[in-house]
This record gives structure tokens, C-alpha cells and sequence, in this order.
């Protein structure tokens, strides 16, 4: 398994082995149960669905609840698929947790930022503002957008007031530093997208390999200059 569905937790800091303070970001990393899997024969690629979360029978229709009945696993809030490159040895019903994930590995966290409203361009695009001073007259305005008789027009991509937040994401290379496998929480450092609470995916990273694989290439590098 390459990933999970998760829930943000919170953030806190913990210390390392050598004593450094660390920010890190706890995560709910499942339990997942396997709903279905897509095979290369099939489908022409490879990938497992895993569902996630409690629900209610009454927040589901027809078409979902038959799936739940048909394959006789407990109903859950959300369903999403996970393409591999390789199909892992798995069958629906299996349970999928942190246990995926070990210290040092690298994931790519995706998740919807935090919804902000309308607001300003000092805000959104951190524009300098002007003068704070008295009679200053220009403090967070957007001031001047374009030209007079050439180009005659606004520049497309021109920053400017307006939605801010609640767009999807991602976190690339974040380092696992705690896994609680008893628990199904890991903790990854620094800061990943989203507000307590919001629904991640958790994936292993595309450009960095864990640093265990990482040590290990080094050493036999070693070995072979010698």
C-alpha cells in the first residue's frame, strides 16, 4: 500500500534524539477498509479503494448503501481510490492502517486549505500597502492596475481582491517522524494543509525516498569505490 486516508488532528512539537525541538503535525491515518480494487487487466490500471470515517445509514443513498450490503462491511463516510503501480496482495474487507508507514519514510500530504472568505490584496497576494503615516491617503488600496494608451487594458493574471483559501493542495516530502501503529496516528513534521479536523491523503512522496533507503544506497556506494 502506497496510501491512506487520514483526518488532521492538530499540531504540537516533540524532541528529537539529539534534542532539537520539532514541529509536527499529528495525523488520524486510518483504520481503512478495502471496499474494491482495479486491476491492469481489467480496468488497464492498478488501484485499491479504501473507505474511512463513520456514518449515519440515513447520510447514504441507495447505490451506497447496496455496495456496503453487498460486500457486508460497515457503512463509512468517504470512499476514494489509491492508484498503484503494482496491485498489493489484498482482499476487500481488509483493514488498512498506520502500520503502511515507518519513521523516516517521506509522504505527500493533499488537503483542502482553510476557507477564508473574500478578502483583501495585503492578505491574499501580500502586497507591501502604502504609507502608514497621516495624510498618507493610500494604506491597503489596490492603487493602479494599468496603463492609458498602451497596453489599454489589464494584464491577464493581475493580482487582485477576491476569494482566498479553500482549494486543494498538497505537502510534498514531508518527513514521518512518529508512528503509533495501536493508535493509527502518525506524526509528520511541520505544517500540512487544512483545518483540525479536515480529511487528508496521505501518499508515500514521488521525489524523495525514505531516508533509511537513502542511508543504505549510501553505504553500498561506499563499499563498491573501495
Amino acid at each position: 500500500m502506497n496510501g491512506i486516508i487520514g483526518k488532521k488532528l492538530g499540531m504540537t512539537g516533540i524532541f528529537d534524539g539529539n534534542g532539537k525541538y520539532v514541529p509536527v503535525t499529528i495525523i488520524e491515518a486510518g483504520p481503512c477498509v478495502i471496499v474494491g480494487t482495479k486491476t491492469q487487466k481489467k480496468e488497464g490500471y492498478s488501484a485499491v479503494i479504501l473507505a474511512y470515517g463513520k456514518v449515519k445509514d440515513k447520510r447514504l443513498n441507495n447505490a451506497q448503501k447496496k455496495l456496503f450490503e453487498k460486500i457486508k462491511v460497515e457503512p463509512k463516510k468517504t470512499i476514494k481510490e489509491m492508484r498503484m503501480n503494482a496491485l498489493p496482495e489484498c482482499k476487500v474487507g481488509d483493514i488498512v492502517g498506520a502500520s503502511i508507514f515507518k519513521v523516516g519514510d517521506y509522504v505527500d500530504i493533499s488537503g483542502t486549505t482553510k476557507g477564508k472568505g473574500f478578502q483583501g490584496g495585503v492578505k491574499r497576494w501580500k502586497w507591501a500597502g502604502g504609507e502608514a503615516s497621516h495624510g498618507s491617503m493610500f494604506h491597503r488600496a489596490p492603487g493602479s492596475i494599468g496603463a492609458s494608451s498602451f497596453p489599454s487594458r489589464v494584464f491577464k493574471g493581475q493580482h487582485l481582491p477576491g476569494h482566498m483559501g479553500a482549494d486543494t493542495r498538497t505537502a510534498e516530502s514531508i518527513e514521518v517522524v512518529l508512528v503509533d501503529q495501536e493508535k493509527n496516528i502518525i506524526a509528520v513534521k511541520g505544517s500540512v494543509p487544512g483545518f483540525n479536523g479536515a480529511l487528508l491523503t496521505v501518499k508515500t512522496a514521488k521525489k524523495r525516498k525514505p531516508k533509511v533507503a537513502t542511508e543504505e544506497a549510501a553505504k553500498t556506494e561506499k563499499k563498491q569505490k573501495k
